[in-house]
């Protein structure tokens, strides 16, 4: 197997006194969309912020083969990981135009644009003057989302995308996935929705109790009842 784009071992988080992640191993390769499934609570938001540099850790995460464990997020970001937060966070009183330009990596040529972003998200156009703030709940998902490819990630995580949106966005935010892909962008993908999850990746993986308790394709994930109903059905 090639060096993976980004690799983690024996991940062990930490809140507090509070031990949230055991021994999480994972990787993801140049061009893949993976998946992290499980049910809340089990440590799937946890293992992208440890990776984002945002949770104390122990263990070792590596992105492009250079170690990584220990820097601040803004370093991170800057070697091409690119991480959009389950709360959206944008800024609510700027405009989308000027939430999107804040995304900007400056002095990189990037493969996206601002009219890119317009494109895959016509109503991102039409609000291109509006506060972020006042966007509705899908509106917003499609600007972060969007803010954090003008930042030319090479890889980008994504917490619960689809998290309260309509059956049509989400179907949206699933094309939008794709073409991530498309242009060479690899995607962590933290989701609970099976379907849009298991149509999209090239492997998946089932998170319980602050480890990995299953990898394989989705092929194999539908094969393995046993696995499904004890961790990912409801």
């Amino acid at each position: 197997m090639t060096m993976a784009l980004l690799e983690i071992r024996d991940l062990h988080a930490y809140y507090g006194k509070s031990h949230v992640l055991h021994g999480v191993d994972m990787h993801v390769q140049e061009g893949e969309i993976v998946s992290l499934l499980g049910r809340n609570g089990v440590g799937r938001s946890t293992t992208v912020k440890s990776t984002m540099g945002q949770v104390a850790v122990t263990g070792s995460i590596r992105f492009k083969g250079e170690e990584i464990t220990g820097l601040k997020a803004f370093e991170i970001a800057h070697k091409g990981l690119g991480y959009v937060p389950e709360n959206r966070d944008i800024f609510p009183t700027l405009t989308v135009e000027q939430n999107l330009l804040l995304g900007e990596k400056k002095g990189k040529k990037s493969r996206w644009s601002i009219d890119d972003m317009y494109q895959m998200f016509p109503r991102l156009k039409e609000r291109q003057h509006t506060p972020a703030g006042v966007l509705s709940g899908g509106e917003q998902q499609m600007l972060t989302l969007c803010r954090t490819l003008m930042g030319d990630p090479d890889l980008i995580m994504i917490d619960e995308p689809t998290e309260g949106l309509a059956p049509k966005i989400v179907e949206l935010v699933g094309e939008y996935l794709k073409e991530l892909k498309n242009r060479g962008i690899s995607v962590l993908l933290v989701e609970q929705k099976l379907d849009i999850a298991m149509k999209i990746s090239q492997r998946v993986y089932v998170m319980g109790h602050g480890s990995i308790v299953f990898e394989g394709t989705p092929d194999d994930l539908r094969a393995n009842a046993a696995i499904r109903k004890e961790w990912l059905e409801v």
